[in-house]
């Protein structure tokens, strides 16, 4: 166990160079992977970058460009490939299927690291238990935080067993907490029992389907009840408007993307009350 999602990637990104010894990282533009050392490095978001991390070598490919990946892949010095189960920070953007079917295939044949940030994007977020599992694939690694413990800070690795774990390998000082192991296996018990990640994929379903008969909003992207809604126009009025008039707080991804991200235990009828709400500042 890890204390914070940045640094579930970091060991990530560590036990994928320990595996095969390459130096360089693939990974994708507008990700966000944390704020730790190497997780900023692999994060498309510049300023945030500061000398001291300049070390790791990174690709940045377009999303979605299986050629790119390939082309980088062949050059035979990535330890890692690197991306978000669904690009949060990014703006709610969705990998194809077949993309990343394709990216596990390359991953393979030529012996890299498939490592899965499902930090966001996992845990039920996108109507199924991880958002990779729409394609139907396998990772190395899989980084989980966020909704593992329900607030509690907590993460960890998902490894497959290709790696020979090593006692002592990856450490840090909050590692093991039994607070937050006991609260991470209530959470499983409680996503189980409430069936929250069915709950996801059904609330999710329908309002994706509502809010895309909405003149004012350019794209609805999203899965289950992780959903990006990206406006023509800058949304900072719409969203002040939702918060001290509708009492609706919303994310935000850049400039002109609301993004929501409601608890999974959302029911229906809040589901038509937000709805409801949000016409208004329209």
């Amino acid at each position: 166990m890890i204390n914070s999602g940045a640094e579930a990637n970091e060991n990530a990104l560590k036990l994928a160079s320990f595996y095969n010894n390459r130096r360089r990282v693939v990974s994708f533009k507008k990700s966000f992977h944390g704020r730790t050392s190497a997780a900023v490095r692999v994060t498309d978001i510049p300023k945030y970058i500061a000398p001291i991390n300049e070390g790791l070598d990174v690709t940045f490919v377009e999303f979605n460009d299986i050629k790119a990946v390939r082309e980088e892949l062949q050059k035979g010095d990535v330890s890692s490939v690197i991306i978000e189960g669904i690009q949060g920070v990014g703006g709610i953007q969705i990998p194809d299927d077949q993309f990343i079917r394709d990216l596990r295939a390359v991953c393979t044949e030529t012996n890299t690291v498939l490592i899965l940030d499902e930090i966001q994007s996992g845990y039920g977020r996108s109507g199924k238990f991880f958002a990779h599992q729409y394609a139907g694939i396998r990772p190395d690694i899989i980084t989980v935080a966020k909704g593992i413990c329900n607030g509690l800070p907590m993460a960890g690795l998902i490894i497959s067993p290709i790696f020979t774990p090593v006692y002592g390998q990856l450490g840090t000082t909050f590692g093991g907490n039994h607070l937050a192991c006991a609260g991470a296996i209530a959470v499983l018990d409680i996503i189980e029992e409430e069936h929250l990640v069915e709950n996801a994929a059904k609330v999710g379903e329908f309002l994706l389907n509502e809010l895309k008969t909405f003149p004012q909003i350019r794209e609805v992207r999203g899965r289950g009840l992780m959903i990006g809604l990206e406006f023509d126009q800058p949304i900072k009025e719409i969203r002040t408007k939702l918060l001290y008039e509708q009492k609706v707080f919303t994310g935000v991804a850049g400039t002109n993307t609301i993004r929501l991200l409601p608890p999974l235990c959302l029911t229906m009828d809040e589901a038509k009350e937000f709805l409801s709400r949000f016409k208004k500042c329209l």
